[in-house]
């Protein structure tokens, strides 16, 4: 990826237009750029407004990196990381992170020290947490797939305890409960913006899928359906904005599926955003959440967008 160079026209050839309804969605006159390399699987980006800042995992490197807005500045935020995934904040602004290396979900602290929120479920460990969401009650919604145990390479190769499930953290008690056991392999998940619905990307079926849940009162799940069916695709993780599109991490094929493709809530396919790279996941940020934060494969990347990610997603 060292060739990359950013388009010297406007609108962006990279940038391609699946449905009408995608001009609303895209700046013409902004182009990706390619903001942090040297990463080997850069995953989990979560923007910190107050800073400025983006965080990202660099997962078999053991290390979170910082991106900064104002001066460009790459550094490393934290290492080792316990071969960090995904990562969100809470409401009090607070980093929420899965830990592939520890097999747990924990908080960092304002002044820097870490909670375990999270390292087991009814007396056995969790597998590898992957992704993550925080709910405006407070709760914490994680997956758990077996990804970061099946070698050395993100985390520490292990036998499994558990199903690969979707979990539950209670604001008030930190109490775990299992909200999701019907899909193997689950790994990005968000909610809507009313947060009526919860979706979650299934890793294991051929096609992936993604599906999603009524959120009911308790923090019980209903009725499940597949929006999007990906086809050649791989969803990974995605984010939702502000009028419930999905912003997808996509790839495969033979390089022409790699970027983020987006959908509407239910399930058209918008426009895709071509990378170089496999995109894993993404985020929106910036001064007013209109830039959209691709982790790709080695990569990190940029795009001005005409849409406001959700706060805290």
């Amino acid at each position: 990826m060292s060739d990359w160079q950013p388009s010297l026209r406007y609108p962006d050839p990279a940038i391609e237009q699946l449905d009408e309804r995608w001009r609303k969605l895209r700046i013409g006159s902004a182009s990706v750029e390619r903001i942090a390399t040297g990463c080997r699987w850069a995953e989990g980006p979560v923007w910190f407004g107050d800073l400025r800042a983006l965080l990202w995992s660099d997962i078999p490197n053991n290390r979170i990196m910082r991106w900064e807005e104002e001066t460009g500045a790459v550094s490393v935020f934290r290492a080792p990381s316990n071969f960090a995934n995904g990562h969100t904040r809470d409401r009090q602004g607070r980093l929420v992170s899965c830990e592939h290396g520890t097999r747990r979900v924990t908080r960092t602290e304002i002044d820097g020290t870490i909670t375990v929120l999270a390292d087991s479920y009814q007396g056995k460990r969790l597998n590898s947490p992957n992704d993550i969401v925080v709910k405006s009650d407070g709760s914490i919604w994680f997956t758990d797939p077996s990804f970061g145990i099946m070698s050395d390479y993100e985390g520490h190769r292990s036998e499994p305890e558990l199903g690969t499930n979707v979990y539950r953290i209670d604001p008030a008690t930190r109490a775990i409960a299992l909200v999701i056991d019907s899909i193997t392999l689950p790994n990005g998940l968000a909610f809507s913006p009313d947060e009526k619905l919860l979706y979650v990307v299934e890793c294991s079926a051929a096609p992936r899928k993604i599906h999603s849940f009524d959120v009911l009162d308790g923090g019980k799940l209903g009725k499940s359906r597949v929006v999007i069916d990906a086809g050649e695709g791989t969803p990974d993780g995605f984010r939702v904005d502000e009028h419930g599109n999905l912003w997808c991490g996509w790839g495969m094929g033979k390089g022409e599926l790699d970027g983020v493709r987006v959908f509407t809530p239910q399930g058209d396919a918008l426009g895709h955003i071509h990378l170089p790279e496999r995109c894993a996941n993404v985020c929106f940020g910036g001064v007013k959440r209109n830039r959209l934060f691709m982790a790709a494969s080695h990569s990190v990347y940029a795009l001005y967008v005409n849409v406001r990610g959700l706060p805290y997603a």
